[in-house]
């Protein structure tokens, strides 16, 4: 088990002075959700998510060593350009200058190189389909990428959990979405190897219910929020359910590991959909308190109640910090789902969108 002194790399036996990465690393959706933290994005209890497999985002990350004759102010400094979809993106620095401020320890060769961010998403960002926590995934695989050069020797367990680690800092589920297809991030005492520093991939058995399980992303609302999730973790300070709160992620997570194994699939979507109303009824008694939820994300609701209630087909509904729905599901009804949805429910998506994803196993390295 790495703890974050190991993170601190010896000095580098390699040099490298220029060259360029390229990660997609995906989005992920939480099934028991975290919502609270702590100091340094320490969590506040434990989560457990599904990986996702088509909502990704892109990254390609060039670098150049600095030379004697770079300006002094870029010398002693972090030195980025950023792109988003190719073009300059000034409002995204700020957090990308906050994420290598907070990792330098980890990554000491950070002000050695001018660094050109080239980023893009296959869904929409800040609509609450958790696009911080695959940038930042995407970025820390491309950085763990540079650091292996410099340290050859480096294993992959390491790669892994120090990029997974390194993706925390910049936003914390993003340490969900690096490696796995059923992650688990938090100190859970049952759950061998978890960790509030990195995410691990679940350890036990998962029955075939669960393999290639499905999610349909409903595009309830594509605007950015109007309460950022940092915002909304940092309400659950002095929140008067929070230990409650907190207790039932560790009770849920611990529900989880039987009906996994079990392939329960009707306890399942009872912890599912309870963790996504729970997550959204912390929202709505903070102080101040805050909706995110919107009115079609409530039809949505209800018509998935009354669909399974009359079929008996096991889909259910998640929700993350946003109005859109991800509606998840077995494999083998994917045609009947399907047919659902677009006969009743595109009506209440933006300008009738939806994206069709499914469980992924992590970031993968394109080649260029």
């Amino acid at each position: 088990m790495f703890t974050a002194a190991d993170f601190i790399p010896n000095p580098y036996t390699s040099t490298i002075e220029n060259g360029n990465f390229e990660w997609s690393a995906p989005s992920n959706i939480a099934l028991v959700k975290y919502w609270g933290k702590k100091d340094n994005q320490i969590p506040a209890n434990p989560s457990v998510s599904f990986t996702l497999n088509n909502c990704k985002t892109i990254t390609k990350l060039g670098f150049s060593k600095k030379s004697a004759s770079t300006p002094l102010s870029e010398t002693n400094g972090f030195s980025f350009d950023l792109l988003f979809e190719g073009k300059p993106k000034e409002d995204f620095k700020p957090k990308i200058q906050k994420f290598l401020e907070r990792v330098e320890i980890y990554l000491p060769f950070l002000k050695d190189y001018h660094f050109t961010i080239d980023t893009q998403n296959t869904f929409p960002h800040s609509s609450g389909i958790a696009s911080s926590a695959s940038g930042m995934a995407a970025l820390a695989m491309n950085f763990m990428s540079l650091e292996k050069l410099l340290n050859p020797e480096m294993t992959d367990e390491y790669f892994y959990q120090k990029a997974s680690f390194l993706a925390r800092l910049g936003s914390g589920s993003a340490c969900r979405s690096v490696k796995g297809k059923v992650v688990v991030w938090g100190n859970q005492a049952n759950i061998e190897g978890s960790s509030d520093l990195f995410g691990v991939e679940f350890p036990y058995t998962i029955h075939e219910n669960f393999k290639n399980y499905q999610d349909t992303i409903l595009l309830v609302d594509k605007g950015e929020k109007q309460v950022s999730s940092t915002v909304g973790h940092d309400l659950m300070h002095n929140h008067p359910y929070a230990e409650r709160r907190f207790a039932q992620a560790h009770e849920n997570l611990d529900q989880l590991i039987s009906i996994f194994e079990s392939g329960n699939l009707d306890e399942f979507i009872k912890v599912v959909e309870s963790e996504a109303l729970t997550l959204h009824a912390m929202m709505m008694t903070s102080m101040p308190y805050f909706i995110l939820m919107k009115p079609n994300t409530l039809q949505i609701i209800n018509a998935i109640w009354k669909f399974r209630n009359e079929t008996q087909i096991p889909v259910c509904f998640t929700l993350d910090a946003g109005a859109n729905v991800h509606v998840l599901y077995p494999e083998n009804v994917t045609e009947k789902v399907l047919q659902f949805i677009q006969d009743e429910l595109v009506v209440f998506c933006q300008n009738r969108q939806y994206i069709c994803d499914k469980i992924g196993d992590g970031a993968l390295l394109i080649d260029n």
